[in-house]
């Protein structure tokens, strides 16, 4: 899934806002539009994470599957105190913390999310509790304490423990000689107390849960026990001859996220590596102990690490929920989803007969506009670079990579393009938030292979999803693209929700070849033919086609905007939106996560629904349609409605060229904001409700079997 843009830290100067990539202060010019028409962005977000715990607590989901989406609520709780707790706290430490749009100072804004977090943590542990644990232990899956297990079982994990985690563990002891060790962020600890029989006297003692051995050890078919339990168990063995006084977990979250300086663009690389050595020593920004820690233990944590009362979270145990895809991972196939193999796009499969497939026969013909998870990505991204790799006729590939996966055919097929001699440039993004060590290696990899890398603009990240390639064909030239909303990523293609369009259309492909040569180069062409780009035009370009909307419905002529997008935070755009609410033109948003527009407020936003649809796969793609006036049009890309993708990132949006996609994209925004499909309606209070009965997930995989079997 995209990131989130997610203490309190020595600052030895003051740094402009850009860097803390946070939201610019905003004036509103309309001084007619009530103050408080935004939403907080960070309780917006703490409240798209109550959805995901919402499906975890859901009895009629598959009970792995609500163990997994437990696990996911745990890790984005993660990255908000990693990258938004902590950029908040930098800010205000620096003083150049804003009040949010919502009205709110910063110091509301901070504790109002730290309330709302440890409110979520409290209800997922007890989700945990109250429901996982009594539905696992019904279908036989136990997760128990060391003192539930058998002696048999106990015996067994003893024996495993000496083997193959002891030789592991390093305590660290605290006294004159042995200071308070580093903790490191999101590692799992147990605090130690005990007492040397000889004198008397009471010593502290550290020792963390090796993160590269399995959390959950089993003992027996479908009995597991937590590995810091079995560790507690042995302490005897790691500290002979003392005895232990008490014992508890916690867990330190750190400010992780990067502060770059990229005024010289030949060091970035090397800037980088240094920064990402930097981020595991990171100011603490929450500590979480279980609700039974000794007080004496506490105070000796929070004095150590410098952190504040307020940052400690209290949490009956197990910590660190991540680790429950262990156990979301068991085979049960009764208990997960039914699986669900992606096919063929019906207007690829007629060439997959041919030997090899050639997609570039299919694109002559038409435009192809793929939906994953539904339709394959393996038989369409992917086969589009492998085939682009592999065929003599291809002189030159040039395509974006964010995210991908560890042993990626994308990158693969790259380096063999290059290796035969072709032309292959490759944007990578660097600076892709946790990624950015992969991406790092990738970049080398391909370089060494003969690709001409380029790390996109100073100051900008290269957010978009871009593919061109040029073949030489008997009529001359011919140029062949895909452009997507989603990362060049196999695996999370198969759970992520996306759009890619594959295309031959002459304008989009000429659109692309200006926009790699600004990116690569110092061409300085901001004019498209069927693309929209930030940060030099995209924003603009929704602006006045929403702006049209208004003369369309002023007009008596047909009207509407329906727009999906993971995130809805920029203040201009949803301004306009407001104003155009008010004209009267209906509007639907489909947002997943972070929405601040205020809907269904008599006289303000009257006409404006937003619904958020959370399930089995990440809703992701990025889908504008404007009704026009009776001619709609669509837009796909990578560009969500917040000021870092429309101020700070190059992405792109492109312009549908076939009526038949375009009236395919609107008919599906229409479906997900149907009444009758399964949503959360966000509603003025800024409350998310519950409704409808129609799992269009669901409907759209049996769509796409259905497709399968008829040809």
């Amino acid at each position: 899934m995209d990131s989130q843009d997610f203490a309190v830290a020595d600052i030895e100067a003051p740094e402009s806002p850009d860097e803390f990539d946070v939201d610019p202060p905003y004036d509103p010019a309309d001084g007619a539009l009530p103050d408080d028409r935004f939403l907080d962005r960070e309780l917006s977000w703490i409240a798209f994470n109550s959805r995901i715990l919402q499906l975890a607590r859901d009895e009629s989901a598959p009970l792995l599957e609500r163990v997994r989406f437990l696990a996911i609520v745990a890790s984005n709780l993660d990255e908000f105190f990693m990258v938004r707790i902590a950029g908040l706290k930098r800010r205000i430490a620096a003083g150049v913390a804003v009040p949010a749009a919502s009205g709110l100072s910063p110091r509301d804004v901070l504790s109002r999310s730290l309330a709302a977090s440890q409110q979520l943590m409290e209800e997922q542990a007890a989700a945990y509790h109250r429901e996982i644990l009594p539905a696992l232990a019904a279908e036989g899956i136990e997760l128990l304490h060391w003192s539930s297990l058998r002696p048999a079982e106990q015996e067994m994990i003893s024996l495993l423990y000496r083997d193959r985690v002891f030789p592991v563990l390093t305590p660290l002891a605290v006294d004159p000689a042995h200071p308070f060790p580093y903790i490191s962020g999101l590692s799992l600890n147990l605090a130690l107390v005990m007492r040397n029989p000889d004198t008397g006297k009471d010593h502290f003692a550290r020792v963390k849960v090796p993160p590269i051995i399995n959390r959950w050890m089993e003992a027996d078919p479908g009995r597991f026990v937590p590995l810091e339990e079995v560790i507690a168990a042995h302490l005897d063995l790691l500290f002979p001859g003392m005895e232990v006084i008490a014992h508890h977990t916690f867990r330190v979250t750190r400010n992780e996220d990067l502060e770059v300086e990229e005024d010289d663009a030949e060091n970035l690389l090397k800037a980088l590596e240094q920064e990402l050595l930097r981020r595991k020593f990171g100011p603490p920004v929450r500590l979480e102990v279980e609700e039974s820690i000794d007080p004496g233990v506490l105070d000796l944590l929070v004095s150590e690490l410098g952190i504040k009362r307020e940052e400690i979270v209290r949490l009956r145990g197990p910590l660190d929920l991540r680790s429950l895809n262990e156990i979301a991972d068991i085979d049960r196939p009764k208990l997960s989803f039914d699986p669900f193999v992606p096919g063929t796009h019906t207007h690829l499969a007629e060439v997959e007969t041919s030997s090899p497939a050639d997609l570039f026969s299919a694109l002559r013909k038409r435009d192809v506009l793929v939906h994953h998870p539904y339709d394959s990505f393996a038989t369409s991204v992917q086969r589009f670079i492998e085939q682009a790799a592999a065929d003599p006729h291809v002189l030159a590939i040039k395509q974006t990579l964010y995210r991908t996966s560890g042993d990626s055919p994308i990158i693969d097929s790259l380096v063999d393009a290059a290796r035969s001699g072709k032309q292959v440039l490759v944007i990578v993004e660097i600076k892709a938030r946790f990624d950015e060590r992969a991406n790092i290696r990738w970049a080398r990899k391909l370089e060494r292979a003969g690709c001409h890398v380029v790390y996109g603009l100073v100051g900008l990240k290269t957010h978009c999803k871009l593919s061109l390639v040029v073949r030489d064909e008997p009529d001359g030239l011919r140029r062949y693209a895909h452009l997507g909303t989603g990362n060049y990523n196999p695996k999370t293609a198969r759970l992520y929700e996306d759009f890619g369009l594959l295309t031959a259309d002459p304008d989009i492909t000429h659109d692309l070849t200006d926009l790699f040569n600004n990116l690569s180069g110092f061409a300085q062409r901001f004019s498209y033919r069927k693309l929209m780009v930030a940060p030099s035009g995209l924003r603009d370009g929704l602006l006045e086609r929403i702006d049209r909307e208004i003369t369309h419905h002023a007009a008596g002529a047909p009207s509407g905007i329906r727009i999906k997008s993971n995130s809805l935070v920029d203040e201009v755009i949803i301004d306009k939106l407001y104003e155009a609410s008010r004209a009267g033109v209906k509007i639907d948003l489909i947002i997943r996560g972070i929405c601040t527009l205020r809907p269904g407020v008599p006289g303000l936003s009257d006409n404006i629904r937003v619904r958020s649809i959370v399930g089995r796969f990440l809703e992701h793609s990025r889908v504008y349609w404007f009704a026009g006036g009776g001619r709609p049009e669509a837009w796909i890309g990578s560009a969500d409605l917040m000021h870092r993708n429309l101020d700070r990132r190059v992405e792109v949006l492109v312009r549908m060229p076939s009526d038949e996609h375009v009236s395919q994209l609107g008919d599906l925004l229409a479906t997900y904001a149907s009444d009758d499909t399964i949503s959360w309606h966000l509603e003025a209070d800024a409350n998310w409700t519950r409704h409808g009965d129609t799992d269009i997930q669901a409907a759209l995989i049996a769509q796409a079997k259905s497709r399968r079997s008829r040809s």
